[in-house]
């Protein structure tokens, strides 16, 4: 894989996980903002086997960055159930599946908070499912006219494995949090979860490994699990004086972040 950044030219590297991964230093100053680069894939003998365009982001320094878990977190997925969780996704379309009441709303402010309409706060989609399901993922969020963002999925896998989908094991997530945090060491970031599987383990871990990084986290009460890793977590956030919210409905996340002045700048003045 080869990238073309300017009169630059970056071969990728692969990471174990499967993901293909740039790292150049531009030769020139580079605004914020959203920038589009060209991507060749290259076979051994040096052919070009397809081209694609794709685009990087660069935030404002003062901006932060949304990093949110997909299933029962925004999308209605059932996840504590496996039985229930595989019969929603293999009988209904992107178009049919429900996203939790107050969910845009809630997104919209928060990927403009603190900023205006030119210049949105980066947005990570962050899950255990698998790259199989990016394509019905990405369309959700479009129907659903959810903020733009970036997914980061987990390996993909043969059709008759996914009826273990979004049961890899968690570290998986935690690394591609990691990933996103060291790409952005300028920025804060706001967490989102939900309480059916890992999230309150994961965000536990990420407050523990980026001391000051960490704006405020969101928990969607969608089941009775995890109590005591969820008392862990509001420990941890109290001592650090971090913002925390769990929450059963979106308008009590939306009420939340309106108390924490989370919302666009005026465009006037």
């Amino acid at each position: 894989m080869v990238l073309y950044w300017k009169n630059q030219q970056i071969n990728a590297c692969t990471e174990k996980d499967g993901y293909f991964k740039f790292e150049w230093m531009s030769e020139t100053s580079v605004p914020a903002g959203l920038h589009e680069v060209i991507v060749d894939c290259v076979s051994k003998s040096g052919e070009i086997v397809a081209t694609g365009k794709g685009q990087f982001f660069v935030p404002h320094i003062t901006q932060l960055g949304i990093i949110s878990d997909i299933d029962d977190t925004f999308l209605v997925s059932h996840s504590a159930t496996i039985f229930r969780r595989l019969w929603t996704l293999f009988t209904n379309s992107a178009q049919s599946r429900r996203a939790f009441e107050g969910v845009r709303e809630h997104y919209r402010l928060l990927e403009y908070a603190g900023t205006r309409d030119d210049t949105p706060n980066p947005i990570f989609y962050v899950s255990s499912s698998e790259w199989n399901l990016y394509d019905y993922l990405n369309e959700f969020v479009r129907i659903q006219k959810l903020p733009a963002g970036i997914f980061l999925l987990s390996q993909l896998k043969r059709w008759h494995q996914l009826v273990k989908t979004g049961k890899t094991k968690h570290e998986g997530k935690f690394v591609r949090v990691i990933r996103i945090m060291e790409a952005f060491p300028n920025q804060q970031f706001i967490l989102l979860g939900d309480n059916s599987q890992k999230d309150p383990e994961i965000y536990h871990s990420i407050v523990e490994h980026f001391p000051g990084r960490i704006y405020a986290v969101y928990i969607r009460k969608v089941s009775f699990r995890n109590r005591e890793t969820l008392s862990m977590l509001e420990n941890k956030l109290a001592a650090r004086q971090i913002p925390y919210c769990l929450f059963e409905h979106s308008k009590t996340a939306i009420e939340h972040s309106k108390s924490l002045g989370l919302g666009p700048l005026s465009t006037t003045g």
